[in-house]
């Protein structure tokens, strides 16, 4: 198949940058979209001209790697589906497809489509994580937690934080990704020490960071490839109500 491609190209963050046009001919319908672009800069390199840069790791669905705007869409338009995923047999001979890096303040791009997301980093590293002795491993079975609740946190736990609920909200907000991370631990028994603390510090981070508010216009959950609910920002704001007023009564030092 034939395709053009309208690519973004930057230098760094404080060039300006545009789009470029690049054409392509036989393209394998099979190959996948990041495939696609890999022959893309060996047809670059060819010309003696510089690659686009892109991010990919896993190219299996699992890293969150793969942050690309393709069409207007984050990851493009198969719903639950990263970037890596999207094969070229989802579009016509012919097609015009547009290619460009996550659109928000957060996320200043590095170099053409590579953006940086060390913000969502720093919101795990406020909180993402269980410091308590739990011991060694127990048998599953063993565990006082019902199916049900372990079957949410499991849900939570599929964000890849890949950063397209940020790219994709009008508002810039990282709060899908905030609340998946969140609920994951405060809703199992290993996290429920830290809950009122984590869920004070990771938000904190993230309203430090310059993310958005979350204004429920559900944009994100549209676009996240795991299909994370918007139930999990409901469950943390509750969290973060009740360790607010904790701390305010000095529950919480």
């Amino acid at each position: 198949m034939q395709i053009t491609l309208k690519v973004w190209r930057q230098k760094d963050a404080s060039e300006t940058g545009q789009f470029e046009t690049y054409k392509m001919d036989e393209v394998s319908t099979s190959s996948s979209f990041l495939e696609m672009l890999d022959l893309l800069n060996e047809q670059l390199i060819a010309e003696d001209k510089d690659p686009v840069a892109f991010d990919h790791d896993c190219r299996e669905g699992i890293c969150g790697m793969c942050s690309l705007v393709i069409n207007g869409i984050p990851h493009g338009k198969n719903a639950l589906q990263t970037t890596c995923q999207l094969h070229m047999r989802s579009f016509s001979n012919g097609d015009t497809i547009t290619i460009e890096p996550y659109r928000s303040k957060p996320f200043p791009v590095m170099r053409d489509l590579v953006v940086d997301r060390t913000p969502l980093d720093t919101i795990m590293q406020a909180g993402g994580f269980v410091d308590q002795r739990v011991g060694a491993a127990q048998d599953a079975n063993a565990l006082p937690i019902s199916k049900e609740i372990a079957d949410k946190a499991m849900d939570a736990a599929a964000c890849i934080g890949c950063g397209a609920c940020v790219a994709v909200c009008p508002n810039a907000s990282a709060m899908l990704f905030t609340s998946a991370k969140v609920s994951q631990l405060n809703m199992l028994p290993q996290g429920k020490p830290e809950k009122d603390r984590r869920s004070l510090s990771m938000v904190n981070a993230m309203d430090g960071a310059g993310f958005g508010n979350c204004t429920n216009i559900g944009e994100c959950e549209a676009a996240c490839p795991k299909g994370i609910s918007l139930d999990f920002i409901a469950k943390m704001n509750r969290d973060y109500a009740v360790a607010s007023a904790k701390k305010f009564f000095g529950a919480i030092g």
